[in-house]
C-alpha cells in the first residue's frame, strides 16, 4: 500500500462528497440561473426578463420537479470533478514542497498547481458538464437522459466549450488560492491568541465566510467567460409561438446557440450590449458562493473523519496483508 497516497485521498473524498451535498441543496437555482444565462434575444424579446420568470414558468406550468432535470447527471460530474481535483491539487501540492524543498506554497505556486489540477479535470469530466448543462437548460419536461443526451450529437459536441472550460481553471484556482491565503492568516491570528496551533482548526462559520469571499473574488474577474460557456452548452430551444394583433399566432424561430467563443461574444454584444457580457452575474455569485462554500465547509468539517476512516481502511488491508503472507 505504499503507493498510495493517503493524504491526497482524504483530502479528494471530503471534497467529493462536500460537491455533492451543495450541488443537490442548490440545484434548483443552479437550473434558473443557467436557463436565464443561456438566453440571448434583444431587449424586449426576452423569454426571461429576471431570474424569477424561471421559477415562475415551472410554478405556471406544473413543472417544479422539473427544476430538478439533470440533477443525477450534475450529481455525477460535481462527484467525480471535485474528486479528481481534489486529489490533483493536493497530490501536486505535496509533490512541489517536496520537490521544492519549501515550507509552503506561494501565491504563483498555488496558481499553477490549482490550474494542472483544473486541467485534468477538464479533460476527464467535459462530457458529462456538457451532457448535464444541455439537460438542465432543455425546456421543462423535456429533457432527456444522459446516454441520449450523450449519444444524441458527435464526438466532438461532447467538447463543446472544452477551451473556455481550461481557460476558467483560474476560477478555482483563484479561489483556492485566497481561500488557503485566507485560512492560514486566520489559523495564525488564533495560534497566537491560543498558544496551540496543533489543534487549529477553522470553525463551519469560518469556512462557509472564508469560502464565500474567495468564490466572490474569483467569479466576477471570471464571468463572461462563464457565461459564454453556458450559451454554448445549452440545449437548442424550440420556436416559439407569440400572439398577433388578429388572434392570430405566429413561430417565432429561436437563435440556434453559438458553437464559439467568438460566436458568443458577438451575440452578446449584438443583441445585449456591455451589460449582457454581466447579465446573470447576482445569480451567478449567489449560486457559486453559496455553493463553494458550502463544498469547503462541509470538507473541513469531515476531512478529519474522512482521515480517520482512510487509516482504517490502510490498517486493515496491511493487517490483511499480514495474514496472507503469514499462511
Amino acid at each position: 500500500m505504499a503507493g498510495v497516497d493517503w493524504e491526497s485521498l482524504a483530502e479528494a473524498t471530503s471534497g467529493a462528497v462536500g460537491a455533492l451535498v451543495s450541488t443537490t441543496v442548490l440545484y434548483p437555482l443552479d437550473t434558473c440561473k443557467s436557463k436565464y444565462q443561456a438566453e440571448v434575444q434583444s431587449k424586449g424579446s426576452e423569454k426571461y426578463r429576471k431570474l424569477t420568470d424561471v421559477l415562475e414558468e415551472a410554478i405556471r406550468e406544473h413543472r417544479v420537479l422539473s427544476l430538478y432535470q439533470g440533477l443525477g447527471t450534475k450529481n455525477l460530474q460535481s462527484f467525480v470533478a471535485q474528486f479528481i481535483y481534489f486529489y490533483g491539487y493536493s497530490y501536486f501540492k505535496r509533490l512541489y514542497l517536496r520537490k521544492s524543498g519549501a515550507k509552503s506554497v506561494g501565491t504563483a505556486a498555488n496558481l499553477i498547481v490549482g490550474a494542472v489540477a483544473g486541467c485534468c479535470t477538464v479533460i476527464l469530466t467535459h462530457p458529462l458538464d456538457t451532457a448535464a448543462s444541455r439537460m438542465q437548460t432543455s425546456e421543462f419536461g423535456k429533457s432527456k437522459s444522459l446516454i441520449k443526451t450523450l449519444t444524441g450529437g458527435s464526438f466532438t459536441e461532447a467538447y463543446d466549450a472544452i477551451g473556455i472550460s481550461l481557460l476558467l481553471t483560474s476560477n478555482p484556482s483563484i479561489q483556492y488560492t485566497v481561500f488557503d491565503q485566507l485560512k492560514q492568516r486566520h489559523l495564525n491570528r488564533q495560534s497566537k491568541l491560543s498558544g496551540e496551533p496543533s489543534k487549529l482548526a477553522l470553525s463551519a462559520f469560518s469556512a462557509f465566510l472564508l469560502g464565500a469571499v474567495s468564490k466572490t473574488v474569483a467569479t466576477v474577474l471570471t464571468y463572461p467567460a462563464i457565461r459564454c460557456k453556458v450559451m454554448i452548452q445549452s440545449a437548442e430551444q424550440q420556436s416559439q409561438e407569440n400572439g398577433t394583433e388578429n388572434g392570430t399566432s405566429t413561430l417565432v424561430k429561436k437563435p440556434k446557440s453559438p458553437k464559439t467563443f467568438l460566436e458568443a461574444l458577438r451575440a452578446i454584444w449584438s443583441r445585449e450590449g456591455i451589460p449582457g457580457f454581466f447579465k446573470g452575474l447576482q445569480a451567478q455569485i449567489l449560486k457559486t458562493v453559496l455553493s463553494s462554500a458550502l463544498l469547503l465547509m462541509i470538507k473541513e468539517k469531515i476531512s478529519r473523519f474522512t482521515w480517520i476512516a482512510l487509516l482504517a481502511i490502510r490498517q486493515s488491508l496491511l493487517t490483511n496483508k499480514k495474514r496472507v503472507k503469514s499462511v
